[in-house]
């Protein structure tokens, strides 16, 4: 991500990372303190957001906190701790999520809630935490992490999809509603990505079906026309540039990243 840091600045301001501790979220965090900002992140890892802030160009620009997104005290705290470091927040990146498989028959209320709580929920409370000193100054940018399952269906995770699906019409509401206050808001949608969270995808394919690594690996990369996975730093170069000033008239979109799964 560097060459984009030739490219992109960001001239100072305070980015909030959710789920910053690796894949998606960790990619995110370097391009952004690449392009010149300062970057907290968030999550439940105390251990793994360390070692990525140990591992981002510039250290001192990164502040860790640890947080469970789905308690709404404890977002409060976590936001509190982010002004205290850098000041308010101008980006806000909603990356953190969590995707657990079961046939619906077989997808009881705890798998539910808990797909909705940290998907959804985990979106609302964080956004409750930074929008108004965003609105109240002027400028905002928002980026929800989203999924090709918010725009089109997947079998055996409904509970997951029916959450992200969920994050997109967020992001098209509160689009509507900050329009004419210096606030962006907008959804990135990756389609299967290198990350921990598609290995426990496989491992759970792996588990369920009695098939290889490599024949699953295989499968999932037939729905990407480009028979790829996404990388990390492409999803991230995406996020960087919608949370550009330039990208202003950019919002309520939902931008699939999938090789053209979703068009």
């Amino acid at each position: 991500m560097n060459a984009t840091a030739n490219t992109y600045s960001l001239g100072d301001m305070h980015a909030v990372v959710t789920g910053g501790g690796s894949g998606i979220g960790a990619a995110i965090a370097h391009a952004l303190v690449d392009a010149g900002a300062r970057v907290t992140l968030m999550g439940r890892d105390a251990a793994k957001l360390e070692t990525q802030r140990g591992e981002l160009a510039v250290p001192a620009r990164v502040h860790c906190v640890t947080v469970d997104v789905t308690q709404q005290d404890a977002v409060e705290e976590a936001f509190a701790s982010a002004r205290d470091a850098f000041g308010p927040v101008d980006i806000l990146i909603n990356n953190a999520g969590q995707a657990q498989a079961a046939p619906f028959a077989k997808t009881d209320l705890a798998l539910w809630q808990r797909m909705l709580d940290v998907n959804l929920t985990g979106v609302f409370l964080c956004t409750q935490a930074a929008l108004p000193s965003m609105i109240e100054r002027g400028f905002g940018r928002i980026v929800n992490v989203a999924s090709t399952a918010g725009q089109i269906g997947y079998p055996y995770v409904a509970a997951y999809c029916a959450a992200k699906h969920g994050v997109i019409g967020l992001t098209r509401s509160l689009a509507l509603e900050t329009a004419t206050t210096g606030v962006t808001v907008n959804a990135v949608c990756p389609g299967y990505t290198e990350t921990p969270l598609l290995q426990t995808s496989l491992d759970q394919v792996v588990a369920k079906t009695g098939r290889s690594t490599d024949d699953a690996r295989a499968a999932l990369q037939r729905s990407n026309p480009q028979r790829r996975f996404i990388a990390p730093d492409e999803v991230a170069h995406a996020v960087l540039w919608l949370v550009m000033p330039e990208s202003g008239s950019m919002t309520g979109q939902s931008i699939s990243i999938s090789g053209g799964e979703v068009m």
